[in-house]
């Protein structure tokens, strides 16, 4: 079966009996489509011989309806989490006049929830329907119909395809007939308390089916303004692995293209939050505040400061957290964004950039990060894998004794009262000279730093007469230095900075001051990542960085062997 892209599917299926068949068909659905899945809901529409042209309806907001949304996400996650699912609400509406009847499918509200195609931010390439078939013979004039309605609704790639999934869920068709279920959902649903204007928070990092629960449920409450607050600054200072966290822009604009597909008629107003409440306990045509279980007391403290701000209380809506199947031990039992952080620890985060000039062996790794961070640590593990270690501190240490090139030229710059008895420079005495003067450390720097370059790549030289395959560079200042182009990859080993303090202050015997100056003074972690290619981090027990460094050798293993077969002439 054709791969495609971008696919929208259409759910026709009596809603209640809808969460047996949310698995089964999210599975067919991938095996079909592979980036983005948008879930269109028709419970009752009719695409069989004899029922005319079907046309799209509004459907009311109903509690079966949140609880699918709900459903749906999180099977999502666990059967195509590589997939990007949307539930579109353009046809959901609350509305006085919600009787069913013939002309809207017995299941929803009289009206066009369509004027026009809707546009979605993908263009849908395929639809696929979980449509119960009465007769396989039917199955072109379905197709075409459902090709059709599709086209009325939303904006579509020309040549649409269309696939039938009820082949595939035959099996359980038969099972929820059996139960004699009856289709009749709208009679048998509760509806939904809605509201004119709705607000939520959140950091919304790397948007996943929680943060899609959250926002597809606040779209189902909200009439006319829906207010988002996205955390920032301040608040992103205790995140788990902070410096992964996607920038504030990338979070708003990704939150923007996934609200105005879900959902383009309600007015969205994205705002940063500098603190806890932000423009919750001061906006007061606001009605009703979206929380979790986890979020309610923050939602309980909104409300006791509109209270005090002589503003009434809003309605808390409760939703459920959703369980991350997938999770190890060290994370939580929720899908959560810091889960989703820390399985980025050791897999490619940016492509390396070409580097031409280099030989492809041995492959370089350049490994960086501040003091306390564990780089060291990892370089060491690293070699016990087979890479070959440089050392750039030890050689260092080297360019300082006597006869080497930067040996005399400290000297001239720095005077020779720094000479030991020993005829070594005294490094103690040169670092006071230096310390807090940046043009006189960046005299110092621009001594050695061109010098330990050199070592290195005779280091590099000497493994690849050798024929050892990697080499790791483990460079405190492989940035600083700009050393980036004498290794393929930049790894960058990160700390939180109150955890690199304790380890600085144990490991050296110095004081907490004098371990944040030393911190101040390297490139700060955030601007680091930034540079980085892989990224890895020692803040659990030992075995946990062993796992991440093994993941990162096994798939770097796997790039070298396609570089190397990339640049292979045709035979």
């Amino acid at each position: 079966m054709s791969m495609f892209s971008t696919g929208i599917l259409v759910l026709t299926s009596p809603l209640h009996t809808l969460p047996l068949r949310i698995a089964p068909v999210l599975s067919s659905a991938a095996q079909v489509v592979e980036r983005t899945l948008y879930v269109h809901l028709h419970p009752g529409l009719n695409l069989g011989v004899g029922g005319g042209q079907p046309r799209p309806v509004f459907i009311p907001p109903v509690v079966d309806l949140s609880s699918l949304i709900t459903g749906l996400y999180s099977n999502a996650a666990n059967v195509c989490g590589h997939l990007d699912v949307r539930v579109l609400l353009t046809n959901v509406r609350a509305h006085p006049n919600n009787a069913s009847s013939p002309e809207t499918g017995g299941t929803g509200v009289a009206g066009n929830p369509f004027p026009s195609p809707q546009p979605l931010s993908h263009s849908p390439e395929v639809v696929l329907t979980d449509f119960a078939l009465q007769d396989p013979g039917q199955s072109p004039l379905v197709a075409q119909c459902l090709q059709r309605y599709t086209g009325y609704c939303y904006v579509c790639t020309p040549g649409l395809a269309s696939v039938l999934l009820h082949p595939q869920l035959q099996k359980l068709e038969e099972e929820v007939e059996k139960e004699g279920q009856k289709d009749d959902w709208d009679s048998r649903s509760e509806r939904m308390e809605t509201y004119s204007e709705v607000v939520v928070g959140g950091t919304f990092d790397r948007l996943h089916g929680a943060h899609k629960t959250l926002l597809n449920i606040s779209c189902l409450l909200a009439n006319k303004r829906f207010l988002i607050g996205v955390c920032d600054q301040e608040l992103l200072k205790k995140k788990v692995l902070k410096e992964l966290i996607e920038p504030y822009a990338l979070r708003v604009q990704r939150l923007h293209e996934f609200l105005q597909d879900v959902k383009p008629s309600l007015q969205y107003e994205i705002v940063p939050l500098s603190d806890p409440f932000g423009p919750s306990v001061i906006d007061a045509q606001l009605q009703c505040i979206v929380v979790s279980e986890e979020t309610r007391r923050g939602g309980e403290a909104v409300n006791k400061k509109r209270l005090e701000n002589g503003l009434p209380g809003l309605v808390l809506h409760e939703i459920q957290l959703l369980k991350d199947a997938h999770h190890t031990e060290m994370e939580e039992e929720k899908i959560s964004s810091s889960s989703l952080r820390s399985r980025l620890l050791g897999t490619l985060l940016t492509d390396p950039k070409n580097k031409s000039h280099l030989p492809l062996v041995p492959y370089v790794i350049g490994l960086t990060g501040s003091s306390g961070s564990g780089k060291s640590s990892i370089a060491q593990q690293l070699e016990a894998m087979g890479a070959v270690r440089i050392d750039s501190d030890q050689l260092g240490h080297e360019t300082y004794q006597p006869g080497e090139v930067a040996y005399n030229r400290v000297l001239e710059e720095f005077g020779s009262d720094l000479i030991n008895e020993d005829k070594t420079i005294n490094r103690r005495a040169l670092g006071r000279k230096v310390f807090g003067n940046k043009e006189r450390l960046k005299a110092l720097t621009d001594i050695v730093w061109p010098e330990i370059a050199l070592l290195v790549k005779e280091r590099i030289q000497q493994a690849r007469e050798e024929g050892k395959q990697v080499c790791v560079v483990d460079a405190a200042v492989l940035l600083e230095a700009g050393w980036t182009d004498i290794v393929h990859e930049v790894w960058v080993a990160v700390i939180p900075e109150e955890e690199a303090v304790s380890r600085i202050t144990a490991r050296d015997g110095v004081s907490q001051e004098d371990a944040v100056r030393r911190l101040q003074s390297q490139w700060p972690n955030t601007q680091q990542v930034e540079q980085a290619n892989v990224v890895l981090c020692t803040l659990w027990e030992p075995e946990i960085t062993q796992k991440q460094v093994r993941k990162a050798w096994d798939l770097l293993q796997k790039r070298i062997q396609q570089s190397r077969e990339g640049a292979k002439p045709p035979s």
